[in-house]
Protein backbone atom coordinates (compact mmCIF):
# COMPACT_ATOMS: atom_id res chain seq x y z
CA UNK A 1 0.00 0.00 0.00
CA UNK A 2 1.26 3.45 -0.96
CA UNK A 3 0.34 5.27 2.26
CA UNK A 4 1.52 8.66 0.96
CA UNK A 5 -0.90 8.31 -1.97
CA UNK A 6 -3.67 7.06 0.32
CA UNK A 7 -3.34 10.01 2.70
CA UNK A 8 -3.36 12.46 -0.22
CA UNK A 9 -6.40 10.89 -1.90
CA UNK A 10 -8.47 10.52 1.27
CA UNK A 11 -7.78 14.10 2.31
CA UNK A 12 -8.60 15.50 -1.13
CA UNK A 13 -11.82 13.53 -1.51
CA UNK A 14 -13.00 14.47 1.99
CA UNK A 15 -12.54 18.18 1.28
CA UNK A 16 -14.19 17.95 -2.14
CA UNK A 17 -17.12 16.04 -0.63
CA UNK A 18 -17.34 18.67 2.11
CA UNK A 19 -17.64 21.38 -0.52
CA UNK A 20 -20.58 19.59 -2.13
CA UNK A 21 -22.23 19.06 1.24
CA UNK A 22 -21.88 22.74 2.16
CA UNK A 23 -23.41 23.87 -1.14
CA UNK A 24 -26.58 22.03 -0.12
CA UNK A 25 -26.31 22.95 3.58
CA UNK A 26 -26.05 26.67 2.78
CA UNK A 27 -28.72 26.54 0.08
CA UNK A 28 -32.53 26.57 0.26
CA UNK A 29 -34.48 23.85 2.04
CA UNK A 30 -33.56 20.34 0.94
CA UNK A 31 -35.55 17.12 0.81
CA UNK A 32 -35.06 14.58 3.60
CA UNK A 33 -36.04 11.00 2.80
CA UNK A 34 -36.09 7.85 4.94
CA UNK A 35 -34.00 4.83 4.01
CA UNK A 36 -35.05 1.24 4.60
CA UNK A 37 -33.86 1.40 8.22
CA UNK A 38 -35.75 4.71 8.74
CA UNK A 39 -32.52 6.71 9.00
CA UNK A 40 -32.56 10.01 7.10
CA UNK A 41 -30.78 10.61 3.80
CA UNK A 42 -30.40 13.78 1.73
CA UNK A 43 -28.98 14.81 -1.62
CA UNK A 44 -25.84 15.81 0.27
CA UNK A 45 -25.26 12.22 1.46
CA UNK A 46 -25.70 10.92 -2.08
CA UNK A 47 -23.56 13.55 -3.81
CA UNK A 48 -20.72 13.10 -1.34
CA UNK A 49 -20.94 9.32 -1.63
CA UNK A 50 -20.79 9.40 -5.43
CA UNK A 51 -17.73 11.66 -5.41
CA UNK A 52 -15.82 9.69 -2.79
CA UNK A 53 -16.68 6.27 -4.20
CA UNK A 54 -15.63 7.22 -7.70
CA UNK A 55 -12.37 8.68 -6.44
CA UNK A 56 -11.45 5.72 -4.25
CA UNK A 57 -12.32 3.13 -6.89
CA UNK A 58 -10.21 4.96 -9.45
CA UNK A 59 -7.21 5.33 -7.12
CA UNK A 60 -7.39 1.92 -5.41
CA UNK A 61 -9.30 -0.46 -7.70
CA UNK A 62 -8.00 -3.58 -5.94
CA UNK A 63 -9.30 -2.63 -2.48
CA UNK A 64 -12.87 -3.59 -1.52
CA UNK A 65 -15.05 -0.58 -0.75
CA UNK A 66 -17.80 -0.48 1.86
CA UNK A 67 -19.96 2.63 1.99
CA UNK A 68 -23.10 3.45 3.93
CA UNK A 69 -25.07 4.66 0.95
CA UNK A 70 -24.51 1.56 -1.23
CA UNK A 71 -26.43 -1.32 0.31
CA UNK A 72 -24.89 -3.89 -2.05
CA UNK A 73 -21.49 -3.19 -0.47
CA UNK A 74 -22.75 -4.35 2.93
CA UNK A 75 -22.91 -8.02 1.92
CA UNK A 76 -19.14 -8.33 1.53
CA UNK A 77 -17.01 -10.50 3.82
CA UNK A 78 -13.72 -8.62 4.09
CA UNK A 79 -10.99 -7.87 6.63
CA UNK A 80 -8.95 -5.33 4.63
CA UNK A 81 -11.02 -2.66 2.91
CA UNK A 82 -11.86 1.01 2.50
CA UNK A 83 -14.94 2.19 4.37
CA UNK A 84 -16.88 5.43 3.94
CA UNK A 85 -19.60 7.41 5.67
CA UNK A 86 -20.00 10.35 3.27
CA UNK A 87 -22.07 12.36 5.75
CA UNK A 88 -21.99 11.18 9.35
CA UNK A 89 -24.48 13.08 11.48
CA UNK A 90 -27.28 13.53 8.97
CA UNK A 91 -29.61 14.55 11.81
CA UNK A 92 -27.22 17.38 12.71
CA UNK A 93 -27.03 18.32 9.03
CA UNK A 94 -30.82 18.40 8.66
CA UNK A 95 -31.16 20.55 11.78
CA UNK A 96 -28.28 22.74 10.57
CA UNK A 97 -26.31 22.21 13.79
CA UNK A 98 -22.94 21.81 12.07
CA UNK A 99 -21.76 18.68 13.91
CA UNK A 100 -21.53 16.48 10.82
CA UNK A 101 -18.49 14.92 9.20
CA UNK A 102 -17.09 13.24 6.12
CA UNK A 103 -15.42 9.94 7.06
CA UNK A 104 -13.05 7.79 5.01
CA UNK A 105 -10.90 5.01 6.46
CA UNK A 106 -8.69 2.07 5.62
CA UNK A 107 -9.17 -1.11 7.66
CA UNK A 108 -6.30 -3.62 7.62
CA UNK A 109 -6.84 -7.09 9.04
CA UNK A 110 -9.84 -5.88 11.02
CA UNK A 111 -8.17 -2.75 12.41
CA UNK A 112 -8.65 0.87 11.24
CA UNK A 113 -5.13 2.12 10.49
CA UNK A 114 -5.68 5.23 8.37
CA UNK A 115 -8.52 7.71 8.28
CA UNK A 116 -9.77 11.23 7.67
CA UNK A 117 -12.53 13.06 9.52
CA UNK A 118 -13.60 16.40 8.03
CA UNK A 119 -16.20 18.66 9.65
CA UNK A 120 -16.82 21.25 6.90
CA UNK A 121 -19.26 23.42 8.86
CA UNK A 122 -16.91 23.47 11.86
CA UNK A 123 -13.83 23.91 9.64
CA UNK A 124 -11.90 21.15 11.39
CA UNK A 125 -9.92 18.50 9.53
CA UNK A 126 -8.25 15.52 11.19
CA UNK A 127 -6.37 12.70 9.48
CA UNK A 128 -3.59 10.17 9.76
CA UNK A 129 -0.45 10.90 7.78
CA UNK A 130 1.47 8.35 5.73
CA UNK A 131 3.09 6.98 8.89
CA UNK A 132 -0.27 6.59 10.65
CA UNK A 133 0.32 9.55 12.99
CA UNK A 134 -2.73 11.77 13.50
CA UNK A 135 -2.66 15.48 12.73
CA UNK A 136 -5.08 18.38 12.54
CA UNK A 137 -4.72 20.62 9.51
CA UNK A 138 -5.08 24.35 9.91
CA UNK A 139 -7.60 25.99 7.57
CA UNK A 140 -8.61 27.34 5.18
CA UNK A 141 -8.60 24.01 3.35
CA UNK A 142 -7.66 23.58 -0.29
CA UNK A 143 -8.33 20.15 -1.77
CA UNK A 144 -5.29 20.25 -4.04
CA UNK A 145 -2.77 21.75 -1.61
CA UNK A 146 -2.32 20.49 1.97
CA UNK A 147 -1.96 23.20 4.58
CA UNK A 148 0.06 23.34 7.76
CA UNK A 149 -0.62 20.56 10.23
CA UNK A 150 -0.04 20.04 13.94
CA UNK A 151 0.31 16.59 15.53
CA UNK A 152 -2.50 15.69 17.92
CA UNK A 153 -2.19 13.54 21.01
CA UNK A 154 -4.49 12.23 23.70
CA UNK A 155 -4.26 13.85 27.11
CA UNK A 156 -3.09 12.28 30.35
CA UNK A 157 -6.37 12.04 32.29
CA UNK A 158 -6.83 13.64 35.68
CA UNK A 159 -8.81 11.95 38.46
CA UNK A 160 -11.94 13.75 37.25
CA UNK A 161 -12.58 13.04 33.58
CA UNK A 162 -13.78 15.11 30.67
CA UNK A 163 -16.49 13.10 28.93
CA UNK A 164 -18.08 13.59 25.53
CA UNK A 165 -21.36 11.91 24.62
CA UNK A 166 -23.66 11.75 21.62
CA UNK A 167 -25.79 14.80 20.92
CA UNK A 168 -28.62 12.92 19.15
CA UNK A 169 -28.46 9.53 20.90
CA UNK A 170 -28.02 10.34 24.59
CA UNK A 171 -30.10 8.08 26.84
CA UNK A 172 -30.53 6.93 30.44
CA UNK A 173 -28.18 3.96 29.97
CA UNK A 174 -25.40 6.28 28.80
CA UNK A 175 -25.98 8.67 31.69
CA UNK A 176 -25.94 5.75 34.15
CA UNK A 177 -22.60 4.55 32.82
CA UNK A 178 -21.10 8.06 32.87
CA UNK A 179 -22.28 8.28 36.46
CA UNK A 180 -19.76 5.58 37.41
CA UNK A 181 -16.93 8.11 36.93
CA UNK A 182 -15.81 11.30 38.63
CA UNK A 183 -16.59 13.94 36.02
CA UNK A 184 -14.89 17.29 35.54
CA UNK A 185 -16.74 18.20 32.34
CA UNK A 186 -19.50 16.65 30.21
CA UNK A 187 -20.17 17.88 26.71
CA UNK A 188 -22.27 16.71 23.79
CA UNK A 189 -21.10 16.46 20.20
CA UNK A 190 -22.39 14.93 17.01
CA UNK A 191 -20.96 12.42 14.56
CA UNK A 192 -17.37 11.15 14.63
CA UNK A 193 -16.17 14.45 16.10
CA UNK A 194 -16.40 12.75 19.49
CA UNK A 195 -13.46 10.48 18.62
CA UNK A 196 -11.49 13.52 17.50
CA UNK A 197 -12.13 15.39 20.74
CA UNK A 198 -10.55 12.49 22.62
CA UNK A 199 -7.71 12.38 20.06
CA UNK A 200 -6.86 16.06 20.56
CA UNK A 201 -6.99 15.83 24.35
CA UNK A 202 -10.18 17.90 24.56
CA UNK A 203 -11.94 14.92 26.18
CA UNK A 204 -10.83 11.72 27.91
CA UNK A 205 -13.76 9.35 27.46
CA UNK A 206 -16.50 8.68 24.92
CA UNK A 207 -18.88 5.81 25.75
CA UNK A 208 -21.41 4.70 23.14
CA UNK A 209 -24.28 2.57 24.38
CA UNK A 210 -26.34 2.39 21.23
CA UNK A 211 -26.37 1.08 17.69
CA UNK A 212 -23.60 2.16 15.33
CA UNK A 213 -22.19 0.79 12.12
CA UNK A 214 -18.55 0.41 11.19
CA UNK A 215 -18.70 3.29 8.70
CA UNK A 216 -19.80 5.54 11.59
CA UNK A 217 -16.68 4.76 13.60
CA UNK A 218 -13.77 3.57 11.43
CA UNK A 219 -12.30 6.95 10.46
CA UNK A 220 -12.64 8.41 13.96
CA UNK A 221 -11.21 5.19 15.41
CA UNK A 222 -8.18 5.48 13.10
CA UNK A 223 -7.61 9.11 14.06
CA UNK A 224 -7.88 8.30 17.76
CA UNK A 225 -5.51 5.33 17.42
CA UNK A 226 -3.01 7.51 15.56
CA UNK A 227 -3.13 9.94 18.49
CA UNK A 228 -2.45 7.24 21.08
CA UNK A 229 -6.02 6.41 22.11
CA UNK A 230 -8.08 3.22 22.21
CA UNK A 231 -11.51 1.97 21.22
CA UNK A 232 -12.76 -1.13 23.01
CA UNK A 233 -15.94 -3.14 23.28
CA UNK A 234 -18.24 -2.04 26.08
CA UNK A 235 -18.85 -5.55 27.39
CA UNK A 236 -15.34 -6.97 27.83
CA UNK A 237 -12.98 -4.06 27.01
CA UNK A 238 -11.28 -5.97 24.16
CA UNK A 239 -10.30 -4.01 21.03
CA UNK A 240 -13.17 -3.14 18.70
CA UNK A 241 -12.68 -5.09 15.48
CA UNK A 242 -13.91 -4.46 11.95
CA UNK A 243 -15.21 -6.56 9.07
CA UNK A 244 -17.97 -8.01 11.26
CA UNK A 245 -21.04 -9.57 9.63
CA UNK A 246 -23.25 -6.75 8.39
CA UNK A 247 -20.64 -4.23 9.59
CA UNK A 248 -22.60 -3.58 12.79
CA UNK A 249 -20.78 -2.56 15.97
CA UNK A 250 -21.41 -3.64 19.54
CA UNK A 251 -21.50 -0.93 22.20
CA UNK A 252 -18.03 0.55 22.70
CA UNK A 253 -15.87 2.96 24.69
CA UNK A 254 -13.31 5.32 23.16
CA UNK A 255 -10.78 6.57 25.66
CA UNK A 256 -7.35 7.95 26.41
CA UNK A 257 -4.80 5.62 27.99
CA UNK A 258 -4.82 5.99 31.73
CA UNK A 259 -8.59 5.99 32.08
CA UNK A 260 -9.58 3.24 34.52
CA UNK A 261 -12.60 1.84 32.71
CA UNK A 262 -15.63 1.04 34.81
CA UNK A 263 -17.31 -2.31 34.37
CA UNK A 264 -20.68 -2.28 32.57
Amino acid sequence: MDFDRLAQVMRQLAIEAGEKIMEIYDGPDFEVRAKGDDSPVTAADEAADALISEGLRAAFPDLPLVTEEQADSHAQSVSTFLIVDPLDGTKEFVQRRGDFTVNIALVEDGRPTRGVVYAPAKQRLFYTDAAGVSVEEQGPFDAATPGATVPIRVAAPEAALRVVASKSHRDAATDAYIGKYQIADLKSAGSSLKFCLVATGEADLYPRIGRTMEWDTAAGHAVLSGAGGHVVRFDDHTPLGYGKPGFENPFFIAHAPGVDLAKP
